[in-house]
C-alpha cells in the first residue's frame, strides 16, 4: 500500500501563527499529524513530509550544518525546487542559526547557459557559505560556483553524509534574519530582500488571522514556486505556522497540466489556494467542454488572486466555466503584497469576490484622478484590493512627495512591522525605496477610497503621451480582444520617440503565418487603440513563447522594452525621472 497523505484534521489545537520565530512555529506544528504532500502532474502522491518528520530531518541537518562552524546569519543558498529537501534545508537553517536564500530553478528548458549566468550572479550577490541543489540541478550549481568562495556545495544527499556537530545549534532569534528573498526581477536585476524573524512572523499572523481567517479543517494546495514570495511565505510558511496540511504540485507540472490543480483541490477537499491571474487563465483555457463537472470545487472557500494586476474578465470566465464543479465567484480573494513587505499588505473581505471601481478613463489619463464616468465616456475598472493588515500604515504621494487626496492617483508608500530591513549589501538601492522613518516606496501606483486600496499599475510601466497617462494593461487588454490573441500574448510599453515623448509599442505573440492576415491583425489592433485610447501605436508581431518573463513566470514589460530598444537601436535618451508623469 502506498503512502498516505497527511490528514486535514488535526488533534492539535489550532494556533494561527502566534509564534516568535519560524523554528518555534515548527516545534508546535510537529506535535500534530498534518504536513506537506508532493504530487506529480498526473496526480500521483510521490512524497509525504509530516511536520513531525520535517522537524526531525531539519534538526539532523542543522547539526550537520553546524559542523562547518559558520558565523551566525551566514547565508545558505538553496536551489528551490518543489521538493521535501528544500523545506527540510530551509528549516535546518532556522535551527542552525543560518539564513536560507531560495534561488530559482530554470523557468524553461533549453536555457542552460542563461540559467548558469543567473545562478552565478545571485550567488555573487548573496555570498553564501554553503549551497545546495537537487540532483536534477546539481550540474548547473557546479558550473555556477566555479571560482567562488563557497565552503561546500552539493546535493541534499551530499550534505546528509556529513558529520554532525557535537554542540546543539541555537535557532535564529526574533531580531535575526529569517531568510533572504530575491525579488522577481520584473523591473531590474533582482535584489536580496532581508526579512527578519519578527517581520515574517508578524506577516504570517496577519495572513492567518485576518487575510484568510484560517480555521480547523482548512487545507491548502499550491503550484507556486518556493523562490517566489507568494509560494514561500503564503503557501509554505503560513501552513507550517498554522499547522495546516498542504498539497504541492511543481510549477513546471502545473504549466504542462494546469487542470491537475483543480484535481488536487477536488480530491483532497482543499479550502485554500492562491495564484496570479495568469494561472487561472491558463487553467480555464485548458478545460475541455463538459469537463468541469468531473471536479468538486465546492470546498474551495479562498481562491486568492494577486502578484500582478488583476483583470476581472478572465477570472469571471474561470468562475463561469467551473460553476458546474461548485466553484463560487465569491471565493475570489483579491490581495496586494510584495517581497519587501514579507508578503501580504492588503486583503479584500472574505466572500466579497471581485468588487470593481469603474472610473472615467479620460480623466484618469489627463488628471490622474479616479472619478465616476460621465455618460457615454470610456471607462476603466480597477479591483478592490481591500484593507491594510493590522500594523500597516499607508500614504499615497505625488511626484513632489505630497500626500494626495482620496481618488487621486499616486505612488503607494507603506510602513509596518512586516517591512524589510533593506536590500542585502545594497545601501544605495535601500535608500532609494526605504526612508529613515521606515516608509517603503513600493513603486506601485494606486488610489484610496475610504479604507480600501485600488492598484492601477507600476510607476515605471506608465506610458506618457502628450502629457496623458497611458496604462499599458489597457493597451494589452485591447490587443487581447482580437480573436487571434489570447490573454498573456501581449505586452505594451513606451520607448523614446523622436519628439521626446513616448512612442507606444505593443508586442503581440502571433500564431498566424499568412502575411495578409498578420497585416490585418496589426491594423485592427492599431485602429482599436486609436479609437479607444486616442493614441497611435506600433504593433510588432513575434513568435509564440518569446515574450520575456521574470523568474516567477510573470510577463516582464521592462525586459520586453529593453529587447525592443536593443533590437531597433533606439537611444534611451531620457532618464526615468524625466519621463515620470505628474501623478
Amino acid at each position: 500500500m502506498g503512502a498516505q497523505a497527511t490528514p486535514t484534521e488535526n488533534t492539535l489545537p489550532l494556533r494561527r501563527a502566534d509564534f516568535s520565530t519560524l523554528a518555534e512555529a515548527l516545534d508546535y506544528a510537529a506535535l500534530g499529524q498534518t504536513g506537506c504532500n508532493f504530487y506529480t502532474g498526473r496526480g500521483e502522491l510521490i512524497a509525504v513530509l509530516s511536520y513531525a518528520e520535517l522537524r526531525r530531518q531539519a534538526l539532523d541537518l542543522a547539526r550537520q550544518l553546524a559542523s562547518f562552524r559558520l558565523p551566525r546569519e551566514s547565508r545558505v543558498a538553496l536551489v528551490a525546487a518543489t521538493s521535501p529537501d528544500f523545506i527540510c534545508f530551509f528549516f535546518a537553517c532556522q535551527y542552525a542559526g543560518l539564513v536560507p536564500v531560495p534561488l530559482p530553478i530554470p523557468f524553461s528548458l533549453g536555457s542552460h547557459q542563461a540559467y548558469v549566468r543567473q545562478l552565478r550572479a545571485l550567488l555573487q550577490s548573496c555570498r553564501p557559505s554553503l549551497a545546495m541543489a537537487p540532483e536534477d540541478y546539481a550540474s548547473f550549481l557546479t558550473e555556477a560556483v566555479a571560482g567562488l568562495d563557497i565552503k561546500y556545495f552539493g546535493t541534499a544527499d551530499d550534505f546528509r553524509r556529513l558529520p554532525s556537530a557535537k554542540v546543539e545549534p541555537v535557532p535564529l532569534q526574533p531580531h535575526e534574519l529569517a531568510y533572504l528573498q530575491y525579488t522577481s526581477g520584473s523591473t531590474r536585476f533582482p535584489r536580496g530582500v532581508m526579512i527578519k524573524q519578527a517581520a515574517v512572523m508578524d506577516n504570517l499572523a496577519g495572513i492567518a488571522q485576518y487575510g484568510v481567517d484560517l480555521r480547523p479543517g482548512d487545507r491548502a494546495v499550491s503550484w507556486l514556486p518556493f523562490y517566489h514570495d507568494m509560494g514561500l511565505v503564503g503557501l509554505m510558511l503560513t501552513p507550517v505556522a498554522s499547522q495546516v496540511s498542504v498539497d504541492y504540485l511543481a510549477t513546471q507540472e502545473f504549466a504542462m497540466r494546469p487542470r491537475q490543480w483543480l484535481a488536487l483541490i477536488s480530491k483532497n477537499k482543499a479550502t485554500i489556494s492562491f495564484g496570479p491571474p495568469f494561472g487561472y487563465e491558463l487553467c480555464q483555457r485548458r478545460l475541455r467542454p463538459g469537463e468541469a463537472a468531473k471536479f468538486d470545487l465546492s470546498s474551495w472557500r479562498v481562491a486568492g488572486v494577486g502578484a500582478e494586476m488583476i483583470r476581472t474578465e478572465s477570472l469571471r470566465e474561470f468562475a463561469r466555466a467551473l460553476a458546474p464543479a461548485g466553484f463560487r465567484e465569491e471565493a475570489f480573494l483579491p490581495c496586494y503584497g510584495m517581497a519587501e513587505c514579507s508578503l501580504a499588505v492588503t486583503f479584500a473581505p472574505l466572500g466579497q469576490g471581485l468588487k470593481v471601481d469603474r472610473v472615467d478613463a479620460e480623466r484618469l489619463a489627463t488628471e490622474a484622478r479616479a472619478v465616476s464616468p460621465a455618460a457615454g465616456s470610456r471607462e476603466s475598472e480597477f479591483v478592490d484590493c481591500g484593507r491594510l493588515l493590522p500594523g500597516f500604515e499607508l500614504k499615497i504621494l505625488d511626484v513632489e512627495g505630497r500626500e494626495v487626496a482620496e481618488r487621486q492617483i499616486g505612488v503607494v508608500h507603506l510602513r509596518g512591522p512586516s517591512v524589510m530591513s533593506g536590500y542585502f549589501e545594497d545601501p544605495n538601492s535601500t535608500r532609494e525605496v526605504l526612508s529613515k522613518e521606515g516608509w517603503l516606496n513600493t513603486g506601485d501606483l494606486g488610489y484610496r477610497v475610504g479604507d480600501r486600496l485600488y492598484l492601477t499599475g507600476r510607476e515605471k510601466d506608465l506610458i506618457i503621451v502628450n502629457g496623458r497617462n497611458i496604462w499599458p494593461q489597457d493597451l494589452e487588454y485591447l490587443a487581447q480582444q482580437q480573436p487571434e490573441v489570447r490573454p498573456g500574448d501581449a505586452l505594451a510599453f513606451g520607448v523614446p520617440g523622436p519628439d521626446g515623448s513616448d512612442l507606444t509599442v505593443i508586442v503581440v505573440q502571433c500564431r498566424e503565418t499568412d502575411e495578409a492576415k498578420r497585416a490585418d491583425l496589426i491594423t485592427r489592433i492599431r485602429s482599436r487603440v486609436q479609437a479607444e485610447i486616442g493614441v497611435d501605436c506600433l504593433v510588432e508581431l513575434v513568435p509564440l513563447h518569446t515574450l520575456p518573463r521574470t523568474s516567477s513566470g510573470k510577463l516582464s514589460r521592462s525586459k520586453a522594452r529593453q529587447n525592443f530598444i536593443a533590437t531597433h537601436n533606439l537611444a534611451q535618451s531620457r532618464s526615468h525621472q524625466e519621463r515620470r508623469a505628474a501623478v
